[in-house]
């Protein structure tokens, strides 16, 4: 799937990329995704003079897995990566696009959380607590840190030296891609710079330099808010943290609600300052208008959305997430747009390869998005999966996403009937609507399950052996009964 031979294959004629990845940052927290209350200037502008994907969805949505989409342009069946499943093997990472930049003479940089653990034999393990489980030598410049990272700068090994000026981490990831970008073009070489935000992940550690933004902010709450809100749900969707997180994380009186937001955001702002100081430093370095910038997050947040706190399930607020694209290449008129096309994760891989005018050397499970932004195409798929095999065996579930319908199958069967959704995205966006259940025979019921067993079949056929992936092939099945199934759940889900 999506293979390709770009166009631009000589080496003058290769842009510079900038790829930049919050942590946890939902959909509607910017500007130009419509919220009246937010400051991020310095995003937005990537929004205004590239192309807004309104319909971005990560097809894991949790960190981990995320980062392992994003970098091979996989699912997490064939990534074999995330919690409570393991590392992602070598082998797999050797086709990840920062590997084949570097090798096709990009000079190659990260920052920030990277997320998951590399090793020669998944099986026995791996932990990205340690170094040596982490590619520092496969990057020419490198001030990544260890798991969840740390906000203080001076806690994270090779952000260490950018401390004094900024004791806050998220500044410091911006002052180290400023310093690399000087580096790259006294090298003359074309760069890829890629930055995974700690931020806005929990704790919530925002940079005082901050404090005053918000300070005074009230901010909106979206149409879904509320335990109310989430009444029509699946039982299965509130047996997992997101549930009891609702009041842990202060979302359920509007004191604590306003407290929550102000902190998330304000750490969103401190992300847009370090924007800033990237999109300077590209304009000081003469650089500015051969860079690609492309901007998203790992997984949404509910943010008190259907009475639910955190992320992982494949509901819009945990699921979807921003996305831009800015390539200054391109024609003024195509600029400034953007489209409701349904895009994923995995497709920021192949679209980095395009950009770098390198083809395929494996059958990606992603597509370049450049089509899109360059006015080629209106779209490039038309339907994306959304997995979820972690944590608790009742949040199991599995999902098929198009322009207009969302399907989600929740397997689990104890106490309990397994369940389907069908929500129709279009007009009801905030998921309010469970057609599956107020119109048993709806028309565009069996046409989703069709595209959930293409999805399920390749999961099928295409799963790694290891990390627990294949017995997921029987447990997601619509044709077997949960009696029939549980057996194959895996021991760390029973």
């Amino acid at each position: 799937m999506g293979v390709f031979v770009s166009l631009i294959t000589r080496a003058e004629d290769r842009p510079n990329i900038i790829f930049l990845f919050a942590d946890d940052q939902a959909y509607d927290t910017l500007g130009c995704y419509g919220n009246p209350d937010v400051k991020t200037p310095n995003i937005d502008r990537i929004g205004q003079s590239g192309l807004i994907f309104d319909r971005h969805y990560n097809t894991t949505a949790i960190c981990m897995a995320s980062r392992a989409n994003v970098m091979t342009g996989l699912l997490e069946y064939r990534t074999g990566c995330n919690f409570m499943h393991g590392p992602m093997a070598q082998s797999i990472w050797e086709h990840s696009y920062p590997k084949r930049l570097r090798s096709s003479g990009y000079r190659t940089a990260f920052g920030g959380k990277f997320g998951f653990a590399i090793v020669e034999d998944p099986r026995k393990g791996g932990s990205d607590n340690k170094y040596e489980h982490l590619p520092l030598t496969d990057f020419d410049f490198w001030v990544g840190g260890l798991g969840q990272t740390h906000y203080v700068t001076a806690k994270n090994k090779y952000l260490a030296p950018y401390a004094e000026h900024y004791p806050h981490s998220t500044r410091a990831y911006g002052a180290a891609g400023v310093d690399f970008i000087s580096e790259s073009v006294k090298a003359d070489q074309p760069f890829c710079l890629t930055l995974f935000f700690k931020a806005p992940h929990r704790p919530t550690t925002p940079d005082p330099a901050f404090d005053h933004v918000y300070r005074e902010t009230h901010f909106r709450k979206l149409p879904n808010y509320g335990r109310e809100a989430g009444r029509h749900l699946a039982p299965q969707s509130k047996m997992g943290r997101q549930y009891p997180r609702f009041e842990e994380w202060g979302y359920h009186t509007e004191e604590s609600y306003q407290s929550a937001l102000r902190t998330y955001h304000q750490q969103i702002h401190a992300i847009d300052v370090a924007v800033g100081m990237l999109m300077q430093a590209l304009e000081n370095q003469g650089v500015a208008d051969n860079t690609v910038i492309i901007y998203s997050s790992d997984n949404g947040f509910f943010n008190g959305s259907h009475g639910l706190g955190s992320k992982v399930l494949p509901y819009e607020e945990g699921a979807r997430v921003p996305l831009m694209i800015l390539d200054p290449r391109v024609p003024e008129l195509l600029r400034g747009r953007r489209t409701s096309a349904v895009s994923g994760n995995i497709d920021i891989t192949a679209t980095i390869m395009d950009l770098a005018g390198l083809g395929h050397t494996h059958e990606m499970d992603g597509r370049s998005l450049m089509p899109m932004v360059r006015g080629k195409a209106k779209r490039v798929r038309d339907r994306l999966p959304l997995i979820q095999v972690w944590g608790t065996a009742g949040t199991l579930a599995m999902g098929v996403v198009t322009e207009q319908y969302k399907y989600i199958f929740w397997p689990y069967g104890e106490g309990m009937d397994p369940r389907e959704e069908l929500f129709d995205i279009q007009f009801d966006p905030y998921e309010m609507r469970n057609l599956a259940v107020m119109q048993e025979n709806h028309p565009a019921l069996q046409s989703m399950k069709s595209h959930y067993n293409e999805e399920l079949n390749r999961w099928k056929k295409n799963a790694v052996p290891h990390n627990d992936y294949k017995p997921f092939g029987t447990i997601f099945d619509l044709a077997l009964s949960w009696e029939e199934k549980k057996t194959a759940l895996p021991k760390q889900f029973e």
